[in-house]
């Protein structure tokens, strides 16, 4: 265990995770001849301590993930890997959410067949304003919209929005400022920092005491690997886990460069994703 966070994974994760591995295979043979070994044999899962208990990280995939603590689960992005693809089985196999946090709209990120196949009339739903917009008239009424610096809670955790958007001039136009969120959520004592598609930004660059962050790291997106490793030693969460790091050409950013550079800034840790 480092920072109260442990690579030791529930019975109930490792199912999780074999379930939704298996529902992925048809898609796996296309991204392996280039998907590092190092990121291949890496964990699906793994947990944090907290005064509120265990809360279990699984990587569903890209930027799709589950955190579950006390029996409820807290989904981030449910949506397909690929722009065409079904992803309604895979997440049907996963448990209900509790709650459903979104960044922004894009398609790797937000889904609307995947929210009418997994959403219960007790989930909770946050999301900013244009994916409100684009969920299901019937559902609408069931998000909470947020934009930068709202606050409110989750299942009764603290949450905040914070700023999601491109900063090189370049590359504003695939997120521009106040498109999407990025959400700090607290949980016993923990502060777990959801990056959402974001640069390094004024609002952004120094959170603080950030305990588990999810960074981006794809191009030409979010971050450059430097960009990102520069971020890190600016603000300083304990633990990383570097997540949608696929690139448009297809490529796999250098998460091993990421770790080297980052140094001792933040314990920065690989989860399967691909």
């Amino acid at each position: 265990m480092t920072n109260g966070i442990s690579r030791r994974y529930s019975f109930r994760m490792l199912v999780l995770a074999t379930t939704a591995t298996a529902a992925l295979a048809a898609m796996e043979p296309a991204m392996s001849a280039t998907l590092d070994a190092t990121i291949k044999s890496a964990p699906r899962a793994d947990t944090i301590q907290t005064s509120e208990g265990v809360v279990e990280i699984y990587a569903v995939h890209h930027a799709s993930l589950v955190l579950s603590v006390k029996g409820k689960h807290i989904f981030v992005d449910p949506a397909p890997l690929e722009e065409k693809s079904n992803a309604i089985a895979e997440f049907k196999a996963l448990p209900k959410p509790d709650a459903i946090l979104y960044t922004h709209s894009h398609y790797d990120h937000f889904n609307a067949g995947v929210l009418e196949a997994i959403v219960t009339p007790e989930t909770e739903i946050v999301a900013p304003a244009d994916v409100r917009d684009g969920i299901p008239q019937a559902l609408r009424s069931k998000v909470q919209v947020m934009g930068y610096g709202d606050k409110t809670s989750v299942l009764g955790y603290a949450l905040e929005a914070v700023a999601m958007y491109n900063t090189t001039p370049a590359h504003a136009k695939f997120h521009p400022k106040g498109f999407g969120n990025g959400y700090v959520l607290a949980i016993g004592g923990k502060r777990i920092y959801i990056a959402g598609d974001t640069e390094q930004t004024p609002e952004n660059a120094h959170i603080p005491a950030i305990d588990v962050a999810f960074v981006p790291v794809n191009q030409p997106y979010t971050l450059t690997v430097e960009g990102a490793a520069a971020w890190l030693k600016d603000f300083h969460p304990r633990v990383v886990y570097p997540y949608h790091f696929r690139n448009a050409d297809g490529s796999f950013s250098d998460l091993a460069a990421l770790k080297k550079d980052a140094g001792t800034a933040s314990d920065v840790r690989l989860l399967r994703w691909y």
